[in-house]
């Protein structure tokens, strides 16, 4: 039977694929970031002293926001990640952060057998950069004067909108009447350039500063408190690596802001990788990294096959997952008018929530980031072509089909094995197909909690502005996504064949 072999073909694929080598290894100590140049080259940082050390590491770049790398953190999925004593006290300890210091904020985190330790040495504060050119216009040089500009026009990060030391907190504390719009920090500085907006929110290290002529407004309320780059860890890390936690320790106070900012620039404006940054930082070279040699060295570069492997992983055990599900709700859709609105109302609910936010909510539910909840929302997201197609293929099947099997004298579970499902298959299949198609593109958000996969390119390149790197990530993509087409268009072209030389044997033998 065709379905029951691209059921079996499915479910060989997500064994296999499944059964691949696993990516959190016990003795591993595996380092975290967020979603930002500076804390990806921080924790690249980490990863080389820890690596020069003898450390087996695993690094989890661009896991998104605070909320999220903390939730990492204390589910034990990382061990740890740079991040800023003012961030730590306002938005994990929810303490006044102008006054945190890091034994206040080592208290507070000590009930939760997490600490923070190693002060790299440098303050990265936030600040409101504005066009040079307005701001001299407008003789703007301090946050306060903009309290009497209602019609500026703000671009921030999705983060700083949503802080306590973000905008809200700022808007209160200097009476800011403007509605600013939400823009991915790697964007800001493009939008800004481009006048679609005319000020940002910007860390003091930021490299695109002079590069771009901007005016930092003097913060004469004293709002954003000092945000010292330091390491937050799992309390029993020192104990656990005791050699990789030396090497670490070594990197305290090694760090001023001139370096920062230089690394920063490096990555940001001269496009050169981390990883190499990182490494040329800990040599302490002159020249920080290698320059990249461009798009198709980017796209086929050394993680290229590491990161194939773990977008088709996704994308065929979700598909394989939401087939076995998917198929059996389209039956008992089809059986009942009530049961089929109920069925294909809920999973096309599923559609219309976000994917972060859809993978966000995971993270709490099965307490991991990474490839379980990246499954399962892939997973509910490919059920809805499945069960729909499944769904009108039984409905549709003629009445004269249906009562000759009933005249045959065939059982409800015969009628559907031998004569319903069978006809349905084409349909159904078409489901699939659609499914997995939408499933390679939909696999790269799943990047941004640590499941791997080209996502993982798309991400960075999002963080430093770099449309090579977005590129890298999105033309593998698109060609997975025109392969897994081109496979399903030869699955139905050989079904329908088969089909047909089948019926034309039957008519053969027909006296």
């Amino acid at each position: 039977m065709p379905l029951r072999a691209a059921l079996c073909a499915l479910a060989g694929v997500c064994t296999f694929l499944s059964a691949g080598p696993v990516s959190a290894q016990g003795d591993a100590l595996r380092i975290g970031s967020k979603r930002f140049s500076e804390s990806y080259l921080l924790g690249a940082i980490l990863v080389r002293s820890a690596e020069a050390a003898g450390a087996k590491t695993e690094y989890r770049e661009g896991l998104g926001n605070t909320a999220i790398v903390f939730a990492a953190l204390r589910q034990g999925s990382i061990d740890l990640y740079p991040d800023y004593t003012g961030t730590i006290a306002a938005e994990i300890l929810h303490q006044p952060a102008a006054a945190a210091t890091l034994e206040s904020i080592n208290e507070g985190l000590r009930p939760l057998g997490i600490a923070a330790g190693i002060p790299f040495g440098f303050d990265d504060s936030y600040a409101i950069a504005m066009n040079g050119s307005l701001a001299q216009e407008r003789g703007v040089t301090t946050i306060s004067q903009l309290a009497s500009l209602p019609r500026l026009r703000l671009g921030l990060s999705q983060e700083f909108l949503g802080r306590a030391d973000g905008w809200p907190g700022l808007a209160q504390a200097y009476g800011l009447p403007q509605r600013p719009v939400a823009l991915d920090h790697g964007l800001a500085y493009q939008a800004l350039r481009s006048g679609q907006v005319d000020a940002i929110d910007a860390y003091s290290t930021d490299a695109n500063l002079q590069r771009y002529a901007l005016r930092i407004l003097r913060d004469d309320r004293h709002f954003f408190p000092r945000y010292d780059a330091v390491v937050v860890y799992r309390a029993d890390v020192p104990a656990r690596f005791p050699r990789a936690w030396a090497a670490m320790a070594a990197l305290s106070g090694a760090i001023d802001q001139r370096a920062m900012i230089s690394m920063n620039a490096a990555v940001e404006l001269e496009h050169r990788s981390f990883s190499s940054v990182a490494e040329n930082f800990l040599a302490g070279h002159g020249q920080p990294g290698q320059r990249s040699r461009g798009l198709w060295t980017k796209v086929f570069g050394e993680d290229f096959w590491t990161l194939t492997a773990q977008h088709i992983r996704l994308v065929a055990v979700s598909v394989c997952l939401a087939f076995i599900i998917g198929v059996p709700l389209g039956v008992a859709a089809a059986s009942s008018p009530t049961a089929g609105n109920v069925i294909l109302a809920l999973t096309a609910a599923l559609q219309t929530i976000p994917a972060l936010a859809l993978l966000a909510m995971l993270i709490p539910l099965v307490g991991t980031i990474g490839t379980v909840p990246a499954l399962i929302a892939l997973f509910l997201y490919a059920l809805l072509p499945i069960v729909r197609n499944a769904c009108v293929a039984l409905r549709d099947i003629p009445v004269g089909l249906r009562m000759a099997a009933l005249a045959l004298g065939l059982t409800r579970w015969q009628r559907l094995r031998f004569v319903e499902i069978p006809l349905a298959t084409p349909v159904i299949l078409a489901g699939v197909k659609t499914a997995a198609v939408w499933s390679v593109g939909t696999a790269t958000i799943a990047a941004f909690i640590g499941a791997g996969g080209y996502g993982e390119r798309i991400s960075i390149g999002l963080a430093l502005n770099d449309n090579e790197m977005l590129w890298a990530g999105a033309i593998p993509s698109a060609l997975l996504a025109v392969t897994t087409q081109a496979l399903f268009e030869a699955a139905e072209y050989w079904w329908r064949r088969r089909h047909a030389m089948t019926a034309t044997s039957v008519d053969s033998r027909t006296p």
